[in-house]
């Protein structure tokens, strides 16, 4: 069975190797969706992106909007008007969590814990016992907001939601793996240090932990009310093999496509069609809400584009750039995993070192919530990938009747644009840790910078 590794001479082997690093820095960086924002940003303004400001634009113009903080929309103006459509690349930067509750914070027997939420499909078992680092924002009445980022650091605390011992789990050992840890029992333990007090108090503990948010974060007991704290694993990305082949780490689903995405954006130059690279939240509770992918925003990134390009807006035109418009909506999938090879149906699966993996559809229970690609985009994405000579491979998510999942694809897919999935395959989704194979990776950065130069 070819594989990209089968064709990499040492130029080739230096030039994914290195790719890889550039990724999981990134991956170490952009652990929340804020902070894939904050990371992208930071990324693209070096490569010459502007933030959108209403002024007129021109070809080979690098913009970018952002939406919240939480979703991105970057442009790289092409030659052509807008209203003949554009080259899309979509991706989502939120990945499964536990997130705390909005009053998280309560006191058990001389134990403080975080009450908690998880977020996005995930089997709840994996997440105790582990090291977890607690991520995101504290928003104050006055405005400010404060960054969170506690766990990282080799000196810095961590969290854990701690596991029954196994000399006294026998009950819970006879339970289903969707029972062994309940949803409202993942709560993060987070001290056992009382504070020193004259006055007979109750909840010494969590009075010490309040005292030491405010003094290093300013944070009072009330602002969990409007915060966003997230627990994702501590720890970097981490190389995997013997033969560093693999990067294993948190949150590939689905940084990894956003990056690579965002990789092959940021080299294109005075397109013929307008580049886009959209990167949206909430992709795994359903893509609802302001900054998910089903909001009205990118629909208004294009109208205000349209508006400066030709002067004379009509809502027709931005209908027509959009069904003009070609889409890859970019999403793991599923790699064979030799340890359950039955889930799968072999010549339908995506395997390690094949290269880019297209979808043709997603979905489960007879492709239920697929956009389902016309066969006429497939031949034509087909025809780009040989032709610059990518390595791609086709599949679909396990066997018919196992199970599935979906992406954000059919979103844009109703605004009437030919959209396929494409992505790259892990093993472990949806894991606190998940793996992919670096050739993959690498591939699907050439696989992005070929479709949207010649789609």
């Amino acid at each position: 069975m070819k594989t990209v590794w089968d064709k990499c001479q040492k130029a080739d082997m230096e030039k994914v190797m290195a790719f890889a690093e550039d990724y999981k820095r990134f991956l170490d960086s952009a652990k929340t969706e804020r902070e894939a924002v904050k990371e992208t940003i930071r990324l693209a303004k070096k490569a010459g992106f502007k933030e959108f400001a209403g002024k007129k634009i021109k070809a080979g113009d690098k913009l970018y909007f952002n939406n919240r903080g939480k979703s991105l929309a970057l442009f790289v103006i092409g030659k052509k008007p807008m209203e003949q459509g554009m080259n899309i690349l979509g991706a989502h930067i939120d990945s499964p969590r536990i997130d705390l509750k909005q009053i998280p914070l309560y006191e058990d027997n001389g134990l403080v814990l975080f009450d908690t939420h998880y977020y996005g499909g995930i089997k709840k078992y994996q997440w105790v016992a582990i090291p977890l680092a607690l991520h995101g924002v504290v928003c104050k009445k006055d405005g400010k907001v404060i960054e969170v980022s506690i766990g990282e650091k080799e000196n810095e605390p961590i969290l854990e939601i701690s596991d029954l011992l196994i000399h006294l789990s026998r009950d819970q050992m006879a339970k289903t793996g969707a029972k062994v840890v309940e949803g409202e029992d993942l709560n993060a333990l987070a001290g056992s240090i009382p504070a020193k007090t004259k006055k007979e108090e109750q909840e010494l503990v969590k009075k010490n932990i309040l005292d030491i948010l405010k003094k290093e974060y300013g944070i009072e007991e009330d602002d969990f009310i409007s915060a966003e704290l997230e627990l994702v694993p501590a720890g970097k990305a981490r190389d995997l093999g013997l033969d560093r082949s693999m990067v294993m780490g948190y949150g590939h689903d689905d940084r990894i496509c956003a990056y690579t995405s965002l990789a092959a954006l940021m080299e294109s130059e005075k397109p013929e069609r307008t580049s886009v690279c959209i990167l949206t939240d909430k992709e795994e509770i359903g893509s609802m809400g302001s900054s998910g992918a089903q909001s009205a925003f990118f629909e208004n990134c294009v109208a205000e584009l349209l508006n400066l390009q030709e002067g004379n807006y009509s809502d027709l035109k931005l209908r027509h750039a959009l069904e003009n418009s070609f889409m890859l909506s970019s999403d793991v999938s599923a790699a064979f995993d030799p340890n359950y090879p039955g889930v799968n149906e072999a010549k339908n699966a995506a395997y390690f070192g094949k290269g880019i993996s297209f979808n043709k559809f997603t979905g489960s229970g007879g492709k239920g919530g697929s956009s389902d690609a016309p066969a006429e985009f497939v031949a034509k994405i087909r025809n780009i990938m040989d032709t610059n000579k990518v390595m791609f491979q086709f599949s679909e998510l396990g066997r018919v009747d196992q199970g599935g999942g979906g992406t954000i694809a059919y979103i844009l897919a109703n605004k009437n644009m030919d959209v396929l999935d494409a992505g790259i395959a892990v093993q472990n989704m949806h894991a606190p840790y998940e793996t992919a194979s670096k050739g993959d990776i690498y591939e699907a950065y050439r696989a992005y910078k070929a479709f949207l130069k010649d789609a």
